[in-house]
């Protein structure tokens, strides 16, 4: 038996691998696609940290929770922020390379800022390739420690024994289903952002690790709060092309058909505001001038091929010169704010079960992600994990999201019985389509009453077609999966009438004091907690 199984190759999870393996572990990591295919490698603009004499852990802190909306849980804000620079310095020790002000190897740190922050502090690399280097840096030490990978390797379910997770079920790239048997099994499989039509994130966010987690007992909160990227490139491409928020923060400008700078007049941060106003405010204007996008002028970055290499290559693909032309720009899925309930040390409400990174819901992000805390949240999570397992933790505390969540224990449920049995003709990429442009239409940036329903009986009716037992396609088991994610997240929209933070309801535009909590999914039930008194408000 393994000491730690990590499901998942991304920041969170490859990090959590390193620092398990120093600390003596024995690890071994699953992973559904090759071990660098993850959505961290898609990530542009950088990681967020107070790293500068200019900024602070205070600072940091204030502007990341005035971002959640009021749902940001404080203790994991200050988890966040004040051990985030260690770990930035850890990961360059690993041989992550970041941008700098000049050539000289002693030359500060290069900052951009982001919508959402008072300060420049977002660290780069590659001008917008931060992801592609910082899963370079952390493969390159997974490949350097005694970490076993398994690659192509597909989870199915988790192994449950009286009550506590001993590891997981996976179908390898010959289709065998092997058990790995597991002391700890860490959840690191990312987010859902596959659940709609349009989105920023790779096909294999399809929400795995939410799904078997729910489907096994663990609590599951905040599954509502999707976030849109404001500005993906309205293009065929999919997953679409990120047009870095660093663009704004270099002077890049919305503009409405008619060219006018708009944001100005919704946000005091104009084009710098929190991700949430940003999309809502461009997605608000779509539907009026019935439009399928509205522009960005990066006409006045200057050297904005070699700034903004990612980006570049991108709208060059597109037939665009952005140096020239103002670019198309639409709200994509892009991060779910939301996932398995966790305490400070990501542990989950099943012992033996852990997540870290966009798989959970640690209270860092509140109902808004703060622009490139993404990234830092893996990196602080993921280790941090892997220090409490090695110092001998295994089941969950009252802290962080589980303060409020002392009368919702994780019951065990056992997964449905594995099956080949043929339900009749079924077209799982015809189906996967309907979910997506349902969850488009209806459960995206604006959601009204009438849209939900049509959307849950949508949903309801892929569940009927799809049944409850596993099988041996591996995409099937996705649509499965992104089924189960949109089922909930729909739940927990038609019950939260207000606005607030990613979520938006037409009929309720504005926040509302009696919904300052949380929708916590156990099970097929999903009920209510108020935060407690010391979380923001």
């Amino acid at each position: 038996m393994v000491d730690l199984l990590i499901l998942g190759s991304g920041v969170a999870g490859l990090s959590a691998a390193v620092r398990a393996s120093t600390l003596g572990l024995s690890v071994i990591v699953c992973t559904k696609g090759e071990l660098q295919a993850s959505a961290t490698w898609y990530a542009q603009g950088g990681v967020a940290a107070a790293m500068s004499a200019a900024d602070s852990a205070d600072l940091h802190a204030s502007d990341t929770i005035g971002a959640g909306g009021g749902l940001c849980d404080p203790e994991a804000v200050e988890v966040l922020v004040s051990e985030g620079p260690d770990r930035v310095r850890a990961l360059m020790s690993m041989g992550a390379v970041f941008d700098r002000t000049s050539d000289a190897g002693s030359a500060a740190l290069a900052l951009a800022r982001e919508g959402g922050h008072s300060v420049p502090r977002i660290v780069h690399a590659g001008g917008d390739a931060t992801g592609a280097e910082i899963e370079r840096a952390l493969v390159q030490a997974v490949r350097e420690t005694a970490v076993d990978v398994h690659e192509r390797a597909f989870v199915t379910n988790l192994l449950v024994d009286a009550g506590v997770v001993v590891g997981a079920v996976v179908r390898n790239e010959r289709g065998e289903r092997i058990a790995i048997h597991a002391r700890h099994t860490m959840l690191a499989t990312g987010g859902a952002g596959q659940c709609f039509a349009v989105t920023t994130n790779p096909r294999l966010s399809t929400g795995d690790g939410i799904a078997i987690a729910g489907r096994a007992g663990a609590a599951i909160a905040d599954i509502e709060f999707m976030q849109f990227h404001p500005t993906a490139l309205d293009h065929p491409a999919m997953p679409r092309p990120l047009l870095s928020e660093a663009l704004r923060g270099e002077g890049a400008i919305l503009r409405d058909m008619e060219g006018v700078a708009f944001m100005r007049d919704v946000h005091p941060l104009a084009d710098l505001a929190p991700r949430d106003v940003v999309a809502r405010a461009i997605t608000e204007r779509l539907v009026v001038l019935d439009r399928t996008h509205l522009w960005l002028d990066a006409t006045s970055i200057p050297d904005f091929p070699e700034r903004f290499p990612t980006v570049w290559e991108s709208c060059q693909s597109a037939g665009l010169d952005p140096r020239t032309e103002w670019l198309p720009v639409a709200p994509a899925a892009h991060y779910l704010s939301g996932g398995v309930a966790t305490d400070l040390d990501g542990a989950s409400t099943l012992p033996g079960l852990w997540a870290c990174g966009e798989v959970a819901c640690s209270g860092v992000h509140g109902a808004n992600r703060l622009a490139s805390n993404s990234l830092l949240d893996g990196l602080v999570f993921g280790p941090r994990a892997a220090e409490a397992i090695a110092a001998g933790k295994y089941g969950p505390e009252a802290t962080g999201v589980l303060r409020a969540l002392p009368t919702v224990p994780g019951t065990a449920l056992a997964d449905a019985p594995s099956s080949d049995l043929k339900r009749g003709p079924f077209d799982v990429a015809d189906a996967r389509r309907r979910l997506q442009r349902t969850m488009t239409n209806f459960a995206g940036v604006l959601r009204a009453a009438p849209g939900l329903t049509e959307a849950a009986a949508v949903v309801a009716g892929l569940d009927a077609e799809l049944g409850g037992a596993t099988t041996d396609d591996p995409q099937r088991e996705e649509l499965r999966n992104l089924v189960y994610i949109s089922a909930r997240l729909i739940r927990a929209a038609q019950a939260r009438e207000e606005s607030r933070g990613t979520h938006t309801r037409v009929e309720f535009p504005e926040p509302r004091a009696e919904f300052l909590g949380r929708y916590v999914h156990v099970g097929d039930d999903c009920v209510f907690r108020t935060l407690p008194a010391r979380e923001s408000v």
